[in-house]
């Protein structure tokens, strides 16, 4: 994209009734941000939702001197431009109808054919989400996948640091400029994000980290992975937000359940009373229900993800994996253990969650 075109960019950003649908509407109407300053009002307004709001603010000089601070500021401050209709954009983000025209990000983000996913939650996590989240990630790193969150207090932090001891990229997508960060407190992890992935944000380096922001923020979260995952929260907050955000793009949500009594488990059960949320356990659970291909991982990366499997059930597990499926009888002849000892065998693979049964006595590998 020219230098230009992303001056018309910025300048369309600033009328006042230009949204990301409308602006998206004028682009495909008029080919360029440049075409539209130059058509004629007569033209715009033939195209629909277009209104006398809108023509009146278009010819707006004010918008251009903005356009041109925030050109100077992304220049002088190496920041990353990506636009919707670019192959670096984010593919599933393409999608959104309300995704922004623009993103400026900094660091070394690379989104090209890896497994993104978005870990969100409450402010105030607690040692079991700590732990879980511990779990879950160093679970996962085997498959590479990019790990997204907001940056903020509790599990979004630690969800960035653990990306980032696991060796994972990791994206901090932000409800502001990237001239600041949010909370002040987090800027000593700033660098290593950026060596390991980078930050993410389509508001100008003008912009505040308001209320309002975040709630925007939220949906680049969930728009641009493939699952959304719901650490501990309560009965409200903005990773719920950002999980139903997540189910109306039509992305996999999935939630830990928690204790009934427990304040930051409460929107986590909720969500999984109500089918917004898968149940997660484990890394398992995420890997089938995502239909990612674990299949050609060495034996080693399957313990990881999974759980350590004792001699006997890892001959039972590597059987079941060649196989698909096959009867209790079968497994204990193939894998010469007797019928009594076999039962309790795939009983306890089926507690640790790498088997599960079927009707008519058969058990797969999950």
């Amino acid at each position: 994209m020219s230098e230009q075109e992303l001056f018309y960019l910025l300048a369309l950003q600033r009328v006042e009734g230009v949204g990301d649908i409308m602006a998206k509407k004028l682009l495909l109407h008029c080919g360029s941000a440049e075409a539209i300053f130059k058509t004629k009002l007569a033209q715009l307004a033939s195209i629909d939702g277009v209104g006398s709001f809108l023509l009146r603010n278009i010819k707006e000089k004010s918008i251009f001197e903005k356009a041109q601070k925030e050109l100077d500021f992304i220049g002088s401050n190496d920041i990353n431009i990506t636009f919707f209709q670019e192959e670096s954009y984010p593919d599933r983000l393409k999608h959104c109808i309300d995704s922004p025209v623009l993103l400026f990000s900094s660091g070394n983000i690379d989104l090209k054919n890896k497994k993104i996913i978005s870990i969100v939650g409450t402010r105030q996590i607690t040692s079991y989400g700590m732990e879980f989240c511990k779990k879950l990630i160093e679970d996962l790193a085997p498959l590479d996948p990019v790990i997204v969150s907001g940056f903020a207090y509790g599990v979004d932090i630690v969800a960035h640091q653990l990306a980032i001891e696991n060796n994972l990229q990791t994206i901090g997508v932000v409800a502001h400029g990237l001239n600041q960060i949010y909370p002040k407190t987090h800027k000593r992890y700033v660098a290593k994000v950026e060596q390991n992935g980078g930050f993410m944000t389509e508001f100008w380096s003008s912009s505040n980290p308001d209320k309002e922001n975040f709630v925007r923020r939220n949906r680049i979260v969930a728009g641009m992975s493939e699952a959304t995952i719901v650490i501990e929260s309560a009965d409200k907050g903005g990773s719920l937000i950002t999980a139903n955000m997540a189910n109306d793009y039509n992305r996999d949500v999935f939630a830990v359940p928690g204790r009934v009594t427990d304040k930051y488990s409460q929107g986590c059960n909720n969500l999984i009373k109500t089918q917004k949320a898968n149940v997660l356990t484990n890394a398992a659970d995420l890997v089938y229900i995502l239909n990612w291909d674990v299949e050609n991982k060495s034996k080693s990366v399957q313990k990881q993800l999974f759980v350590e499997l004792e001699p006997d059930e890892q001959k039972i597990y590597d059987y079941l994996l060649k196989t698909g499926k096959d009867l209790m009888d079968t497994i204990a002849l193939k894998c010469n253990f007797p019928i009594y000892k076999i039962s309790g065998l795939l009983l306890n693979m089926e507690l640790k969650g790498v088997i599960r049964p079927l009707p008519g006595k058969l058990f797969e590998a999950i």
